[in-house]
């Protein structure tokens, strides 16, 4: 699919350019650092970040939706058979990835055309993507013999579409800080992407635009929007929203078409009538925020076991695929008892524990080379300090 650059987007515990489901520009992969405030503007009040660091918060986040994202992943096989598999998973596509593009543009908002954040841009979030785009390729053709089928850059195939989505946003940021509507400008474009059918399938532009409007929300949000969303009164409400949705998925699991969820497709490529596109950008943004914001208000605060792996979210992100996709091609799913309680709730836990695994530091250390590649050999050297 799926939040998370150099700040951490979804880096293990590091404070380098990490890449994460979130990957970001300056120092920004994902969120694990507090952007600096952009020029003219003050910075976020100290009682907002608990450390002069990385806000746990954010880490805490990052763990948390990556874990959403591979249980969403290994429970679309059991929706077929069970319709409380298909409401969890429609509940948690609703705002699995609204929530990690919402902190990929909180930690963007400062992004701008710099050399350095460019290179960051291009090591990772572009390179990563050329890297898994081939690999995940490869590994399909060998995989799944039905799908043998030449690499191409211009058809991002499973979960790579995420990182082209980021490098596409990441390069607009700047528009989006002088727009007078950023928001609103942004509902407009993924209304109109969701009922024209003649957009097509490169570079999945369908997605980046349709969740365009998260990414831009994120930009214009700030610290202390994350504080209210922890506050008591929203906790104790998200119990009611949460309730509410996931009775509401109960009922939709049979009836709804998820493919709305994905927004990869126009509403006339769905069945719909094109006016189905802009009613139902707008009813699933308010939905999605309203369910991300419920999540943001469960997210501890405070440093945990897991809140290390928030900086490590991209490496689990691109690296549980391939056994999500390989389970497929290898028939685990064919087997009777999976799809019985206990082995649901089992399948569940191991993907659980995969993703926690992948999101280690020895995994990182293996795989640093491709997720986030240290290329100085690639650019130019910065120039001199008084050269213009």
């Amino acid at each position: 699919m799926f939040q998370l650059p150099r700040t951490n987007t979804l880096s293990p515990g590091r404070t380098k350019t990490g890449n994460s489901v979130l990957p970001a520009p300056r120092k920004e992969p994902s969120p694990g650092h507090g952007p600096a405030a952009p020029a003219g503007s003050a910075a976020p009040a100290a009682h907002h970040f608990p450390s002069a660091g990385r806000d746990p918060f954010f880490d805490n986040a990052k763990y948390l939706a990556i874990v959403l994202v591979a249980m969403g992943h290994a429970w679309e096989p059991l929706t077929g058979h069970s319709r409380a598999a298909g409401a969890l998973y429609l509940l948690v596509y609703t705002f699995h990835m609204p929530a990690f593009i919402v902190i990929s543009g909180y930690f963007s908002r400062s992004f701008d055309a710099r050399p350095d954040r460019v290179r960051r841009l291009v090591t990772g979030v572009a390179v990563p993507y050329v890297l898994f785009e081939a690999a995940y390729s490869l590994f399909r053709n060998w995989a799944d013999d039905s799908a043998s089928q030449a690499i191409s850059l211009l058809d991002p195939w499973y979960l790579t579409w995420f990182l082209v989505a980021l490098f596409v946003w990441r390069l607009t940021a700047p528009v989006w800080r002088v727009v007078r509507h950023p928001v609103a400008v942004a509902l407009v474009i993924a209304a109109l992407a969701s009922s024209s059918p003649a957009i097509g399938d490169d570079l999945e532009l369908q997605r980046v635009l349709q969740f365009l409007p998260y990414f831009v929300l994120g930009m214009c949000l700030r610290a202390e929007h994350f504080h209210l969303a922890r506050h008591r009164v929203v906790r104790v409400l998200s119990v009611p929203v949460g309730l509410a949705a996931l009775t509401v998925c109960y009922w939709a699991a049979p009836r709804m078409d998820r493919a709305w969820l994905y927004h990869r497709t126009s509403a006339q490529e769905l069945g719909a009538p094109w006016w189905a596109g802009p009613v139902m950008t707008a009813a699933l943004f308010c939905c999605s925020l309203a369910l991300t914001v419920s999540f943001f208000a469960w997210v501890p605060r405070r440093r945990t076991w897991f809140t290390a792996l928030g900086a490590g979210t991209l490496y689990g992100y691109l690296l549980h695929g391939f056994l999500a996709k390989g389970s497929r091609f290898g028939g685990w799913y064919d087997h009777g008892w999976i799809h019985t309680p206990p082995g649901q709730v089992a399948v569940t836990a191991l993907a659980v524990v995969v993703v926690t695994a992948l999101c280690t530091p020895p995994v990182q250390r293996v795989f640093h080379f491709a997720i986030e590649p240290r290329m100085p050999w690639a650019f130019r050297p910065a120039p001199s300090p008084g050269t213009r």
